[in-house]
């Protein structure tokens, strides 16, 4: 009898659902905040540097991830072409996450060192010139834009308040190691750190 009043009452039927999934959500989700894994650096795990800072934030402006994941999971059929899955413990320090879901192209969670520099640039400026099937849009305007890192140590200065362990040194030379660098120099130095910590694990 209860049960036919929910059925017959849309609007009750929606608060208990709501309530439901919310129950369910929590006790899922809360335990993590509290658990290390999810909440401690893995071994090795070193704060991004100036240049790589700025990188990241070049590969956000121009909408990377909306192509790109950065998120292994772990799956067979991933692992074997992507390397080890990811883990939380990579991320703690990253502001947003950028692990994505769209893959229009490859994940970028273990990119670091699986090409050069070289390579890389080359690939930015016109992927076709290395990859002629590519789908990806040319980045030329990367290598005229240049840095001039007054924002660079207020940015870390943000991130030591999220806990990430930079120090009165990184950020004092924060301008001077950007300075005159390009948004091609750090979008390639930020792509080369990407998985390494869990790459000089292995």
């Amino acid at each position: 009898m209860k049960h036919e009043i929910i059925e017959k009452n849309i609007g009750l039927m929606a608060l208990l659902m709501v309530l439901a999934v919310s129950i369910g959500g929590l006790t899922q989700i809360v335990p993590l905040f509290f658990q290390d894994v999810t909440n401690e650096p893995v071994e090795g795990l070193k704060p991004y540097t100036a240049l790589q800072l700025e990188g990241r934030d070049v590969y956000i402006a121009n909408g990377c991830v909306g192509c790109h994941s950065q998120m292994i999971r772990p799956f067979r059929a991933e692992t074997e072409r992507y390397g080890h899955y990811s883990v939380a413990g990579e991320s703690v320090w990253d502001h947003p996450f950028l692990w994505g879901s769209k893959r229009t192209g490859p994940d970028l969670a273990r990119v670091g060192g699986r090409y050069s520099d070289e390579w890389q640039r080359a690939h930015l400026y016109n992927p076709r010139n290395v990859v002629p099937e590519s789908k990806m849009p040319a980045y030329p305007w990367l290598v005229e834009h240049k840095l001039d890192g007054k924002d660079t140590a207020k940015k870390m200065e943000v991130m030591r308040g999220f806990g990430i362990p930079y120090t009165d040194e990184d950020i004092a030379g924060a301008k001077d190691a950007v300075k005159g660098k390009t948004e091609m120099d750090a979008l390639v130095a930020y792509l080369q750190v990407l998985g390494t910590s869990i790459k000089n694990k292995r």
